[in-house]
């Protein structure tokens, strides 16, 4: 899609033309590095890196990452990569089960491999979904988890990345792959799209639109919402810590907010007339839809190892949204 730039090492972000890989690689070009990027368009958008398309210092491949022709020399001529490439939002998990599975497992497997035949670093993105349905007022990396059964499908995307993070660990222990995992905890920000259920994004369409903001279950579910920027942020000084590796690091903020008060602040900060309308989860997803009461991370590891701690505050990330 784009002339390759020299032979000189470079960082490869796959998923990169995505809400979180594009500001990501905006970030890395914006440090001087040389970023490449794999990107199958499939729920990113080539539209997010349109500041940047033209950057001499940035390559551009679409494709799926275990379809791609040009994966082992861009991994070979990385000296880190950013595997952000998944399936990822609930609707996308509910309605299209084994595209999630699939695409989860194959992707991964195939840049580890890669990785650990060059033995390049990498960074897997993970998911506060692997915590599943504990009940742990925060969640600590070596908590334990508990999944829900496998005849619901909502459990099939947190089981996937959870193979993922297996994988990626196994690739360290038994090749010496120099691997991080980070759990991300519901990152918003610009570019972020409602169309596979992200509530946010969602919220405040519907808002600005007049329409009626619809709350799944009964609202006193709770999460933090974390600035793709401060993500981005940690993500970076992850991949410059010896220390991280072979660790798994959560990343997101603590500030808990119920969804029933997210979408009224979003009513308040958009000045909307819009109702607030609660939908139970069958009529939403599907019969005995299971979700998180809870979804607040313990961060004192990412600060302790990156000197890092994501601060914007939720009533900004809306103001700005």
């Amino acid at each position: 899609m784009s002339t390759p730039p020299t032979n000189a090492a470079h960082i490869l972000v796959t998923g990169g033309a995505g809400f979180i890989g594009s500001h990501l690689v905006e970030r890395l070009l914006a440090d001087g590095e040389r970023v490449a990027v794999i990107d199958d368009g499939s729920t990113g958008a080539w539209a997010n890196l349109a500041a940047v398309r033209g950057h001499p210092a940035l390559e551009c491949i679409e494709a799926r990452v275990s379809a791609c022709a040009e994966l082992d020399r861009l991994v070979a001529q990385s000296r880190f990569v950013f595997h952000l490439a998944a399936a990822v939002g609930v609707e996308l998990v509910i309605h299209s089960p084994i595209r999630t599975i699939e695409t989860n497992l194959r992707e991964t497997e195939a840049v580890l491999e890669a990785a650990s035949r060059h033995r390049v670093p990498l960074l897997l993105t993970s998911t506060s979904e692997v915590y599943g349905k504990s009940q742990r007022a925060e969640f600590s990396e070596d908590d334990d988890l508990l999944i829900g059964p496998p005849h619901l499908g909502r459990w099939s995307y947190a089981c996937s990345k959870l193979m993922d993070e297996f994988l990626a660990l196994a690739h360290h222990r038994e090749r010496g792959l120099p691997v991080i995992i980070a759990r991300l905890f519901n990152t918003v920000g610009p570019r972020q799209t409602g169309r596979y259920g992200m509530v946010l994004p969602r919220f405040i369409e519907a808002a600005r639109a007049g329409r009626p903001l619809r709350v799944h279950g009964d609202g006193s579910q709770t999460r933090c919402f974390c600035h793709v920027l401060d993500t981005v942020e940690a993500l970076t000084r992850l991949m410059r810590c010896p220390d991280a590796l072979g660790q798994v690091v959560n990343v997101g903020s603590t500030e808990e907010t119920t969804i029933r008060a997210l979408a009224e602040m979003i009513v308040d900060a958009t000045g909307s007339e819009s109702t607030i309308e609660v939908v139970p989860y069958d009529s939403a997803y599907e019969p005995g839809f299971e979700d998180m009461l809870r979804r607040r991370p313990s961060v004192a590891k990412l600060e302790r190892l990156t000197g890092f701690k994501p601060a914007r505050r939720l009533a900004e990330i809306i103001r700005a949204a």
